[in-house]
């Protein structure tokens, strides 16, 4: 899934977030409040930023998941197949093998 640009949405949205949390950090560090507020409001942050990867990391994970068992799903679809045309193949040469052996 890759825009105009080359990039992939999940590149688009990490930098998204990765820009939030700098601008964020630094706007806690240069408000003025005491210090007591900062840390309090630190921790917030740190946590809210650690929920919301959680959450990222988890819809990465079903993404790969999904994906992983649809090319198990292609992988035996075309075994299938492939076995198939090598048995209709050997069938195939034998029948043809008779058939010269007889004239």
């Amino acid at each position: 899934m890759r825009d105009n640009n080359g990039h992939s949405a999940g590149t688009v949205f990490l930098s998204f977030l990765l820009g939030g949390i700098v601008g964020a950090g630094l706007a806690m560090l240069l408000a003025p409040q005491s210090g007591s507020e900062t840390r309090k409001r630190i921790r917030e942050f740190a946590d809210d930023i650690k929920e919301k990867a959680e959450d990222y990391v988890e819809h990465i994970k079903k993404g790969i998941t999904s994906t992983v068992e649809e090319g198990k799903d292609f992988y035996e679809e075309k075994k299938s197949a492939i076995a198939a045309a090598v048995e209709a193949g050997k069938k195939a040469y034998e029948k043809e093998k008779e058939r010269l052996a007889k004239g």
